[in-house]
């Protein structure tokens, strides 16, 4: 058994150069064979976690133990090879990184790779590894599964356990990963939910979310829209439905508010002690977060359970799926003004938000092109379904290459 790191050429900038972390897996298991990297919020034993910010890095101890989903994935036989880079602690997502530098986009050179799990999609995305792990809070594996081209997904909130992780906003993280292909997606995600097979129970219906394809840009729309015909298809039955009385962008408010509260009850003590450097963007952040005040949260938290109502209604009467864009455009340019990257977060966040606030699965797969570069059609199914839409996933990729 290999013991110590392999060599690892990054052209991409996606690994953490500061940490040299490094997992065997088990022989004989089930992902025996393949490779890994962790998104360095997740602990390994002997190693600072790091969360892309190296003030964080030097104010905190070694890690006594692995994250639970790194040992798992260890004892299953995959190798973790490597710590990624992160947006600082996990608060963007568009993958840029003041401190360590922006992982590329192999999929889309001189254009962002997403975040916050950036160096996790570029490796990916690059050939690096054969999947990899990131966190989802506002949207930072559903994003970068956009802007990269690859399968990512958002579980069911609290199906992966947080142990072991740098957290942010515990009512909205969670824990996902990314492959290239769908195959090796779903060797990990019978791992991780402890399956031998995946669920191979259809969704009944299709909901697509007018709404939601509204807020993309008209070429995205124009590109993803056949292909959820596709999804219908082989469901069997589709219908078009607005999911927000109100505005995406008003759900999305709540979440704003909620998990800015949350984000800054998580590291307030610390900043208040250190005084850490952050970019513009984080420090921007988190002064807004501090004013947030006890009657907003309240507010928002009354917003948040008329969504969760209101998603329990578009999801009754039987097994549904619900299709909408991963993002409202392909991957932005690198370099951006800040003023047109804030505009275009509050875009995307507007998407994210329906499985944040309501803790459901969404799995973004990347179905098309738009100008050459690649854009996600994201599929968004009721608590517990994960393994449902995986299984979906793989039965649309068959369908799509002819080989169903």
């Amino acid at each position: 058994m290999t013991t110590s790191r392999p060599v690892i050429n990054d052209p991409y900038n996606a690994f953490c150069q500061d940490s040299d972390a490094f997992l065997p897996g088990e022989p004989g298991g089930p992902l025996e064979g393949l490779t890994f990297a962790a998104k360095d919020i997740f602990d390994v034993a002997g190693h600072v976690t790091g969360g892309g910010n190296p003030d964080w890095k030097a104010t905190h101890q070694p890690a006594s133990r692995n994250a639970w989903v790194v040992q798992t994935l260890v004892d299953a036989g995959a190798a973790m090879v490597g710590k990624t880079i992160t947006d600082e602690l996990t608060r963007g997502i568009f993958g840029e990184n003041v401190h360590y530098g922006t992982p590329v986009n192999p999929r889309a050179p001189g254009r962002v790779p997403g975040g916050s799990s950036s160096g996790s999609a570029s490796a990916v995305a690059g050939g690096l590894v054969d999947f990899a792990l990131g966190s989802d809070t506002g949207g930072s594996v559903r994003v970068p599964s956009s802007f990269c081209g690859l399968y990512g997904l958002r579980p069911t909130h609290g199906l992966i356990p947080l142990d072991g992780i740098l957290l942010q906003a515990p009512s909205y993280d969670t824990i996902g990963w990314f492959a290239r292909d769908i195959e090796t997606f779903a060797r990990v995600a019978e791992v991780l939910f402890a399956v031998k097979d995946l669920d191979r129970t259809r969704h009944t219906r299709v909901i697509i979310a007018r709404d939601a394809f509204e807020l993309a840009e008209p070429a995205v729309a124009e590109a993803l829209l056949p292909l959820v015909r596709q999804v219908g298809d082989l469901c069997g039955e589709a219908a078009t439905e607005v999911l927000s009385p109100q505005s995406l962008a008003e759900w999305s408010g709540h979440q704003q508010v909620l998990q800015s509260r949350e984000a800054w009850d998580s590291v307030k003590d610390w900043i208040d002690t250190v005084n850490p450097r952050f970019s513009f963007e984080v420090s921007d952040r988190y002064v807004t977060a501090r004013e947030i005040t006890d009657a907003q949260v309240d507010a928002a938290q009354a917003g948040r359970d008329a969504i969760v109502r209101r998603m329990d209604e578009v999801f009754e009467g039987g097994p549904t799926v619900v299709c909408l864009p991963s993002t409202v455009s392909p991957a932005p340019p690198l370099g951006q003004r800040v003023s047109e990257r804030h505009t275009l977060r509050l875009r995307n966040s507007a998407l994210t938000s329906v499985a944040g606030n309501t803790g459901r699965p969404q799995l973004s797969i990347p179905a098309a092109e738009v100008d050459g570069l690649p854009i996600g059609l994201s599929l968004l199914g009721n608590r517990g379904s994960d393994l449902a839409l995986i299984a979906l996933a793989r039965e649309f990729v068959l369908s799509r290459d002819g080989a169903g």
